[in-house]
């Protein structure tokens, strides 16, 4: 049985609940980005954005690097292996419960017409 830190979870599934969060790491897929250009889309103040940033970088799956007056955010995307393979533990039990179900419609079909 595999073992997830329940501690990481719950930071990297509370930063992913927020429909701003994920918009901020689907831009930061294309690259880094400043703190001002992930803000200009959502419509929010850059310290808002800096906020939701926290949450992130608290999860692990953004980095950020100042310069000057400038803070770089970067994409860490490692955590995200640990959310699939939470996933996919329960997707092969859902597989697995569908597989058993088809059995059953097809033998149901089969015993009708006979």
């Amino acid at each position: 049985m595999v073992e997830y830190s329940r501690d990481a979870l719950d930071s990297l599934f509370a930063a992913l609940s927020d429909p701003t969060r994920r918009s901020i790491l689907h831009r930061l897929c294309l690259g880094p980005a400043s703190v001002t250009e992930l803000a200009a889309p959502v419509d929010m103040s850059l310290n808002a954005v800096s906020k939701h940033l926290k949450v992130l970088e608290a999860a692990g799956l953004v980095r950020r690097e100042i310069d000057g007056r400038v803070h770089h955010v970067y994409l860490n995307a490692e955590p995200l292996e640990e959310a699939e393979r939470w996933v996919n533990r329960y997707r092969q039990y859902w597989e697995a419960s569908l597989d058993s179900l088809e059995a059953w419609l097809v033998r149901r079909e089969e015993g009708r017409t006979k």
